[in-house]
């Protein structure tokens, strides 16, 4: 289906034109029509299926056809981190090209107080559309330097994550100060109970999209040690004295884990670094920045990083544990193997975690080889792969003010004329709600 047959709005469709945006993904199909019907909706989809224009292009496309409050904020996107509100504010300069009138800031954490000021500046000129992260947006809202009575549009990307961060009850004091009258947009990488709660407490009759998870690429080498958990770092210490090592992510479910793992492979002058909640902001996108510009050869991390991470050269990803549900095994070991590299994906399988283990291999559909472990480690388990259970989870521009000022979308550009046919206005919400074809 392409973007031409939706009832998005003239100006959104000469950006995309330009943008040779043409067909749209699944998770787009399914989700425009019906947030343009003014429907609550929660969306399950990895990172990478288009979720981002699946919420922005239907909100702008209906806030520049008019009918919202002028000089008031419309609209609030959600995001867990600094790196995602920066990656939505860019799609937003692209997509809100050829808008005139409709204003966006991007307020996030991890700058200096000046950087905090320019926010502050921005949002008491006005903003139709803000784009935080909830820590952040919290602090300005208790200083007083917005006003969300008016409010239309709530979105929250990647609402797993933000939850697994620590942000559930800054969620909800920003969501107690939403009018009664608004609609509500959650996308989620899965669909965990604690998700569940969050959609009850604040969608009202929402439309449910999943999209099925993508198996991993063929390209990755998985492979997998079934030992004790005391074997491990001996088995970590034994893939680093192996071979030259680079580009590696170890992850670990555990912030104590992720410290333990980092001080042995420095013990071995390993060039590394850890990622985990503990960091402040600042040091986060530090230990990234060295990572990405390969100062640092080895990133040991919490899945704080598993998604929305955009790396093309990982080279092999060890899961030092078991995720608990194979969508964030997928997540995870999809680091590496990317813009047609080969990968690989090495996973450390203790007692406990056989069960979560088996699950991944039904999921995937195969069998994962099993490595013998490293001489001088001893005897590990034998591998007992469990009976199927439940799971409690379902199964994806251009200009950029720099300032932190609303900017105004839209101005002297003239449309590029080249599409062949144009409607204004989106569809009227129909009673069944249901635009799906």
């Amino acid at each position: 289906m392409t973007f031409e047959e939706t009832y998005l709005n003239d100006n959104i469709l000469d950006a995309l034109y330009d943008m040779h945006f043409e067909e749209m993904t699944p998770i787009q199909e399914k989700c425009i029509p019906e947030i343009l019907d003014e429907r609550d909706l929660i969306g399950i989809a990895q990172t990478g299926t288009g979720k981002t224009a699946a919420y922005l292009l239907p909100i702008l496309s209906m806030l520049d056809d008019g009918g919202y409050p002028k000089d008031a904020v419309n609209c609030i996107v959600m995001a867990p981190t600094r790196e995602l509100a920066q990656q939505i504010d860019q799609a937003m300069q692209g997509f809100g090209y050829y808008l005139d009138g409709i204003s966006s800031v991007a307020v996030y954490g991890g700058n200096d107080g000046s950087r905090f000021d320019v926010e502050t500046k921005g949002l008491k000129m006005g903003a139709d559309v803000i784009i935080a992260t909830p820590g952040r947006l919290l602090s300005h809202i208790r200083m007083g330097h917005l006003d969300l009575s008016q409010l239309s549009f709530f979105v929250l990307d990647e609402a797993d994550r933000m939850l697994d961060m620590g942000f559930s009850d800054d969620i909800l004091s920003i969501a107690k100060l939403l009018p009664k009258e608004h609609q509500t947009i959650m996308f989620s990488a899965t669909m965990p109970q604690k998700i569940q709660q969050l959609a009850h407490t604040l969608l009202t009759d929402p439309v449910e999209v999943k999209i099925a998870v993508s198996k991993p690429a063929e390209k990755i080498q998985q492979s997998a040690y079934i030992c004790y958990e005391p074997q491990k770092l001996g088995i970590i210490r034994h893939l680093f004295k192996a071979g030259e090592l680079e580009r590696v992510i170890i992850f670990s479910g555990k912030k104590d884990k992720v410290k333990d793992i980092t001080r042995e492979l420095k013990r071995m002058n390993i060039n590394c670094a850890a990622m985990h909640s503990d960091l402040t902001q600042a040091e986060r996108d530090e230990v990234m920045y060295q990572f990405k510009a390969g100062q640092i050869s080895v990133l040991v991390a919490t899945d704080i990083v598993a998604r929305g991470i955009d790396i093309d050269d990982i080279l092999c990803v060890i899961n030092y544990d078991v995720p608990r549900d194979a969508e964030d095994y997928v997540h995870r070991i999809g680091r590496t193997a990317r813009a047609q590299r080969d990968g690989v994906a090495i996973t450390l399988v203790n007692e406990a975690d056989m069960r979560y283990f088996s699950d991944i291999e039904r999921f995937l559909e195969r069998n994962i080889p099993k490595n013998p472990l490293p001489e001088g480690l001893g005897e590990g388990p034998a591998y007992q792969p469990s009976a199927p259970r439940k799971s409690s989870r379902g199964h994806g521009g251009r200009k950029r003010g720099g300032n932190g000022k609303p900017r105004q979308h839209g101005g002297d550009k003239q449309s590029k004329g080249g599409r062949r046919k144009h409607r204004g206005g989106h569809k009227p919400k129909t009673n069944s709600g249901n635009t799906n074809s």
